[in-house]
């Protein structure tokens, strides 16, 4: 008996490596870091092919998309972007903190963003993200959530990004990032301590709109064609739609169609969740 047990535990070892050795590299470097012959996948998994290098890819030789040939810059301009900081209220924090020159930095770093697909599909995007921003903050007023700090937003379902002590996770920046995960991903993919360090989201206006960039790119970017309704549901669909909450939802959907127009594009279908 203790010789037939020998035997199993034996093969039970063997097996496990095989197993281990066959495991292909792709599934390791999660959250990435990736050698550089190696994708980074919307996920955070290191590999190759259209699951990694694809529709999401962070970073490494990710596919290239067609250029819809969009300028940021010059569809982002002076006017418009003043258009919107300008209906903040003279106390409001963000008055003093979110630039044009800031968002375009933090753009340029992210080569997909708004130059993607035709030039409806960026201009729609752009009109989409300002949407967001303007409804989540306020038209750039705020740069916190109200009354976040009462809320530490630490999900310890993830335990591979604890949380901090003394740390809370609560909305920050143009579009709010929120909980520990995401400001663990964010930092790993911008490149600050995301985990012992979520106030920077509030205080470095570039970091601000990178994490916001991140977090578009990373969850709604994926999803645009299928209409402005799924882009909420992406960011806030627990909370707003199915007719939880339609005057934000209303809210959005305005803002987003006053951004089409000014870009003179039609807003596409599917505009509620």
């Amino acid at each position: 008996m203790v010789a037939l047990n020998f035997e199993k535990t034996l093969l039970t070892i063997i097996l496990a490596g095989i197993l281990a050795g066959s495991l292909p590299e792709s599934v390791v470097g999660q959250d990435c870091g990736c050698a550089a012959d190696l994708c980074c996948s919307e996920h955070g998994y290191c590999g190759v092919g259209d699951a990694y290098c694809g529709t999401g890819c962070r970073e490494g030789p990710c596919y290239v998309t067609p250029s819809s040939g969009v300028s940021v810059a010059d569809t982002v301009t002076d006017a418009f972007f003043n258009a919107i900081i300008g209906q903040a209220g003279a106390d409001c924090a963000g008055k003093n903190f979110y630039t044009r020159a800031a968002f375009l930095e933090a753009a340029n770093s992210n080569s997909q963003f708004g130059t993607t697909g035709s030039v409806d599909d960026s201009k729609r995007e752009i009109a989409a993200f300002f949407a967001h921003v303007s409804h989540e903050t306020t038209n750039f007023c705020h740069i916190e959530e109200i009354d976040g700090a009462t809320q530490d937003y630490c999900d310890e379902n993830y335990p591979q990004y604890p949380c901090a002590p003394n740390k809370a996770y609560y909305g920050r920046g143009p579009l709010q990032l929120t909980w520990n995960y995401n400001y663990a991903l964010a930092g790993n993919a911008i490149k600050f301590d995301g985990l012992a360090n979520p106030d920077i989201v509030a205080s470095d206006v570039v970091v601000s709109f990178k994490a916001a960039l991140w977090f578009w790119m990373t969850n709604v970017h994926p999803i645009l064609g299928q209409g402005f309704g799924e882009t909420i549901r992406k960011i806030n669909g627990d909370v707003e739609c199915d007719g939880k909450e339609p005057e934000k939802v209303n809210s959005r959907v305005e803002y987003y169609t006053n951004y089409c127009n000014q870009l003179g594009v039609t807003t596409g279908d599917n505009l509620y969740c």
